[in-house]
């Protein structure tokens, strides 16, 4: 039995110093009935909490650890970063060389302004594209998460399509009623609504390989259709990327699918687990951002110097060129989530226990469903009970994961075959325990 002794003794008194104890609310590990593991430190792709346990980490900090935990190169710069002083709240060489890092890996980004959060990103670039169309609505798509900004806090409702109902409170009805929600991968529900009311629609963001209702992948040809009549009414695409961004491609999903997006928003890995993230797109729409243009957005510490640091060390790792007779760094990790996939979806096919498993890049995810997963819909009639047992005895043996099916997965570089195999193997026990409580 796993000894979490001290982690119980920490979240009893976080929870008297926050709400539910976390600063962020996955995790506190209320959907699988747990309390969380406190977590001492990590090194590599490995994470040891305060009661002395050793895990395989999974969830890489929701994304930003595509190199590893204390990658010595990351370190080091950011060792001498802080020598020189930890923010200025002035421009600085090492924005541009970020900045022109970004721009070299996604083309569709011909000017970027880097920010702190991924609801930051969003936000901003939802005021932008209001500013820039003079349209008041936008759409958004059912279980995509783009951060926790007021007009994006909505539930779709009964109806096919629906104006935004505040699914929070402390939303006003007046800044939901602008949101316009509708299934993801439904071509004819979002057909319907730009033909409806396109002319009023000032953008259209999604997520492109949705990463907040569990892994969900876009129907062939959905993004495209999207790109296409976005287009058709004058509305502009934004691709949130904040998940996705170097991870469904070095390029991310708009590179894997060959969709051009007229702004993006990225986060996580540009930061390189520091607190980043960055909206850009075409130059006469970012031209409109102060204080180029009137579209008004600021913050004191974007462009942090360690942020900027930490951020472009781990894009040089990872847009390295490869080793003779390797792959490069993302096909790499391509290669080993596959590896890593087709062991669960072997050993949940031994015990009799149904799972759809699903990929993008170095993102991965299963879901206890017979059915495919295209949607939220899909996503929440998946057996959150067996999700719950399969977590909790994965952890049991070290292998730290999203608690939630929710959420996605990931795997860096840091992750060794051994890790792997060691992982199948434990799954292996995780879903004959499932399969057993269901018989």
């Amino acid at each position: 039995m796993l000894n979490l002794t001290k982690s119980a003794e920490a979240f009893a008194e976080a929870k008297t110093l926050m709400p539910g104890g976390v600063n962020s609310p996955v995790r506190s590990y209320a959907s699988v009935d747990s309390n969380p593991p406190f977590i001492a430190r990590a090194e590599g792709a490995k994470i040891y909490d305060i009661d002395g346990n050793e895990y395989i980490d999974y969830v890489g900090s929701w994304g930003p650890m595509v190199v590893g935990h204390a990658h010595p190169q990351v370190v080091k710069a950011l060792q001498e970063a802080a020598a020189r002083g930890t923010s200025y709240g002035a421009p600085t060489l090492i924005e541009s060389e970020l900045a022109k890092l970004v721009m070299k890996v996604y083309p569709s980004i011909e000017t970027i302004r880097m920010v702190n959060s991924g609801t930051e990103a969003t936000m901003s670039a939802l005021r932008l594209a209001r500013g820039y169309t003079g349209r008041e609505k936008i759409v958004k798509f059912i279980g995509c998460y783009h951060g926790h900004s007021d007009s994006l806090l909505v539930n779709a409702g009964s109806g096919m399509a629906t104006f935004g109902v505040p699914s929070s409170p402390g939303v006003t009805k007046g800044t939901a009623a602008d949101t316009i929600s509708i299934p993801y991968n439904d071509l004819e529900a979002f057909s319907e609504v730009m033909e409806r009311c396109g002319e009023e629609i000032a953008a259209v963001i999604v997520e492109p390989v949705a990463g907040n209702m569990g892994l969900v992948l876009p129907r062939q040809g959905y993004l495209r259709k999207l790109r296409e009549i976005t287009e058709k009414h004058g509305t502009l695409l934004i691709f949130d990327e904040v998940m996705c961004g170097f991870r469904a491609s070095l390029g991310g999903a708009q590179a894997a699918y060959g969709i051009t997006p007229d702004l993006t928003c990225l986060g996580k890995i540009i930061g390189g687990g520091l607190p980043v993230a960055a909206y850009g797109g075409r130059r006469d729409i970012m031209q409109k951002v102060s204080p180029a243009g009137p579209v008004y957005q600021a913050g004191t510490l974007s462009g942090n110097p360690l942020a900027m640091t930490a951020g472009l060390e781990t894009l040089r790792i990872i847009t390295a060129e490869p080793e003779d007779g390797k792959a490069d760094y993302s096909r790499e990790l391509t290669i080993k989530t596959k590896k890593l996939l087709l062991g669960w979806q072997e050993k949940a096919k031994n015990a009799g226990v149904a799972i759809q498993a699903h990929q993008a890049g170095s993102m991965f995810g299963i879901f206890f469903n017979e059915h495919e997963v295209w949607d939220y819909e899909d996503s929440a009639s998946s057996d959150q009970e067996a999700f719950k047992v399969w977590f909790q005895a994965m952890l049991e043996q070290g292998i730290y994961l999203a608690p939630s099916q929710f959420e996605t997965l990931f795997l860096s570089g840091a992750h060794t075959d051994e890790d792997i195999e060691r992982t199948i193997e434990a799954a292996e026990k995780a879903f004959g325990i499932v399969h057993n409580l269901s018989a």
